[in-house]
């Protein structure tokens, strides 16, 4: 939402927005914007009389234990008969029109693969226009309308139009709509990155996110492309379903595009030849599948793979995915996005791959998503977490013991897992396990309560 209010701004709308407990990257983008925020939902805020109301999908009808609404200003938009819309049905209307959109979906690596994608077009002299789900460090910006016109036009349908970069989230859109939200925007790429089961709160199972990537493939046209993960059983699922566009696949030894070589160095194969070679700074198998996503995508508007790879050389990754927010007395402090057992595991595998087996990796983690909320993961965390040396969970707000779910690591003071009720005391027991040398990589998909911060002025103490 807060890269939605940054494109209207920019495309001359005056913009005010509410939310409650905003955060950095995304308050500070907005503030440097000049985007109002509101704290809260109150319906005082009618007076501020907009033509449109867009409505995010952390809003409902929901009550409080006493009775009132929890989102007053929805319950007086209601009774006044006000316009509303979803975020995605604005985007759609009022953006992704005449534009050839790129879309990247999938459970993990959105954002960073959208991210790259943009990269890759922005360095190939495209101006593509873009929404993602974080702060890309080459922009500096999570969202831009980008060029009007193509600047270098494809020699393909709609090879005229300007290009957009979206991360396409199949979490639903409203309380109003509860279609995926990526439904809306009628990519002509679309990216299927990975498909694991996610978002417990609103799906029941797998087949019922795969039934809705198959919707996304239904609005992709004759003409366009759709890039999939040749190493994923549910996406084959997905295209078995039906698909109507070209399919290009990536990561397996018999997809189109595949990596030969590690992670940080390696060969990018077309059909069987070495076409282009990726050297960069990012670790982890992940990454390499994400920068395959990427590569083929662009392939689908005229970019070559390598124009491509050399992009890559010069990509420095996201605001939150594995950001280092420093060192004291030789402990280094990360931040990254994870909150899935899957991306916990990927994000400390990578790190392991490049640290190598010496180096002691403590995992900080809260399970703050509603999936892991609601401990539909809970049996998968040890899992998880077994590349690192010591794990530290919040508990927090959990319904379900933590302390039970993390046994089979051992839990408590001196055992490889410890769980703590609040942030301090999480801090204290971090602090008094790490020593020099350590990496210490905090996990998590809200603010963690500063965290990072806590841990780098506790380290100094």
């Amino acid at each position: 939402m807060g890269g939605l209010a940054a494109l209207a701004r920019e495309a001359g709308h005056q913009v005010t927005g509410c939310d409650a407990g905003v955060y950095p990257p995304m308050s500070d983008q907005l503030r440097a914007l000049g985007i109002d925020l509101i704290e809260g939902f109150g319906a005082d805020q009618m007076a501020l009389q907009p033509d449109m109301f867009v409505i995010g999908n952390v809003v409902s009808r929901a009550r409080l234990p006493d009775g009132t609404p929890k989102f007053p200003l929805m319950e007086a938009i209601l009774d006044a008969g006000l316009p509303y819309t979803s975020g995605p049905q604005w985007l759609a209307e009022h953006v992704l029109q005449g534009r050839h959109v790129l879309a990247v979906a999938g459970t993990h690596g959105k954002t960073t693969t959208t991210s790259m994608l943009a990269w890759i077009l922005e360095s190939a002299g495209q101006q593509p226009g873009f929404l993602i789900g974080g702060v890309p460090l080459n922009f500096g910006l999570s969202a831009r309308l980008g060029a009007t016109q193509r600047p270098a036009p494809a020699p393909t349908p709609l090879g005229a139009a300007p290009l957009f970069v979206i991360e396409a989230d199949e979490y639903d859109t409203a309380f109003f709509d509860k279609r995926s939200k990526f439904v809306h925007y009628r990519p002509r790429t679309a990216v299927l990155n990975n498909l694991e089961f996610d978002h417990a709160d609103i799906f029941d199972d797998l087949a019922a996110i795969e039934r809705q990537f198959h919707h996304l493939v239904r609005t992709v046209p004759p003409s366009g492309r759709v890039v999939t993960n040749g190493l994923e059983e549910s996406l084959a699922r997905v295209l078995h379903t039906g698909c109507w566009s070209e399919v290009t696949s990536f990561g397996a030894a018999v997809s189109d595009f595949y990596a030969v070589g590690d992670p940080q160095a390696f060969d990018v194969m077309h059909q069987g030849r070495r076409v282009a070679r990726v050297e960069w700074s990012l670790t982890g198998v992940h990454n390499q599948l994400n920068a395959l996503a990427a590569i083929a995508a662009a392939h689908h508007v005229g970019v070559s793979p390598e124009q491509a790879a050399s992009a890559l050389a010069t990509f420095q990754n996201v605001k939150r995915r594995m950001e280092l927010r420093g060192t004291v007395g030789g402990v280094a402090v990360y931040d990254d996005f994870a909150h899935h057992p899957t991306a916990l595991r990927t994000t400390l595998d990578g790190l392991r791959r490049s640290l190598g087996s010496s180096a002691r990796i403590l995992a900080v983690f809260e399970p703050r998503s509603n999936t892991m909320k609601l401990g539909a993961m809970k049996s998968q965390l040890p899992w998880a977490l077994e590349p690192a040396d010591l794990a530290f969970c919040h508990t927090a707000g959990l319904d379900w013991d933590a302390a039970e779910a993390l046994a089979p690591l051992g839990v408590g003071p001196g055992q490889r897992a410890q769980t703590a009720a609040d942030i301090d005391t999480l801090v204290a027991q971090v602090v008094q396990s790490a020593r020099p040398g350590d990496h210490v990589v905090c996990m998590s998909n809200g603010g963690f309560g500063g965290i990072h911060a806590k841990l780098l002025q506790a380290l100094q103490n």
